[in-house]
């Protein structure tokens, strides 16, 4: 079954005819609502929407990569 990617132009669409609001408030919303969303995140805080889910930011160690052209190992920083 073949699935389809929902884009930021899909949910500005969806949420503009499910509200009756114009098209540029609809994405000024959703812009904004991300942006906090990003700002929680960024200052450690977890959030949680209901019946969506729970995000937060992981703390990563040093790990080493390949260069996918000369096969040369690289480290990736956290």
């Amino acid at each position: 079954m073949p699935s389809k990617t929902i884009t930021r132009a899909d949910l500005v669409d969806a949420l503009a005819r499910r509200t009756a609001m114009a098209r540029p408030d609809a994405n000024r919303l959703l812009t904004r609502t991300l942006e906090l969303i990003q700002e929680a995140l960024v200052e450690g805080e977890t959030v949680k929407l209901s019946r969506f889910g729970n995000f937060n930011v992981r703390a990563k160690r040093e790990r080493i990569g390949r260069n996918p052209k000369t096969g040369a190992e690289v480290p990736i920083t956290p």
